[in-house]
């Protein structure tokens, strides 16, 4: 395989971990929306019933932890990261660009280290097979178990956006580094605030 080829492949990667992100995205929003529905029928029905479901604040809490893992690696592919930028923005495009790389290998570090602990958190609940303090007494290496996951799909994605972006800034391709891991502009997100108004639009006149 060619240089060129290894790079499209290593772009069509990319585009894929997008794709798979988007579906870790809508799942870990299902699962918020649904615990915010157990929720209120817990609630509703103390009220009026008299009764409890019993452990929906447990679930809920496991529901937060989980979609939040989920919706990092999507939130890093679209730069939704929150970044200081007050010196940023004064920087030359190419110092600029280096900080943009530099800043990818940062979270790379934190995420690796981050799963890290957390896998070995899931493990041990798993070997020693721990149950929560709780009614329900859920065993504890599930919901660690996928919250653990969406991590470790974090460290994929970024891996996989650290050499794209490597590679872009080995050979001079500077628009492109920003594209994978520089700070959106205002620019950038008043055109997707747009493009959401205009679907908005769309659906609603559909």
């Amino acid at each position: 395989m060619t240089e060129p080829e290894k790079i499209r492949a290593l772009g069509a990667l990319l585009r894929r971990a997008e794709s798979f992100s988007r579906v870790a995205v809508w799942a870990g929003g299902a699962l918020t929306v649904a615990s915010v529905l157990l929720i209120s029928f817990d609630v509703l029905a103390r009220k009026f019933f008299g009764f409890t479901t019993g452990g929906a604040d447990e679930l809920s809490s496991y529901a937060f932890a989980i979609s939040t893992s989920w919706a990092l690696a999507f939130a890093t592919l679209q730069r939704a990261n929150v970044r200081v930028d007050v010196l940023y923005q004064y920087f030359p495009v190419r110092v600029s660009a280096v900080l943009d790389w530099l800043s990818l290998v940062a979270l790379g570090i934190f995420m690796v280290y981050l799963t890290y602990f957390a896998m070995g958190m899931a493990q041990t609940s798993w070997g020693q097979n721990s149950a929560a303090n709780t009614p329900l007494a859920t065993p504890l290496w599930i919901p660690q178990g996928l919250w653990a996951l969406g991590l470790l799909w974090m460290c994929i994605t970024v891996a996989l956006m650290l050499v794209r972006a490597s590679i872009a800034l080995v050979t001079g391709d500077i628009d492109l580094v920003k594209q994978i891991c520089g700070v959106r502009s205002a620019q950038e997100e008043a055109d997707d605030e747009a493009a959401a108004g205009e679907r908005m639009v769309k659906g609603g006149a559909a």
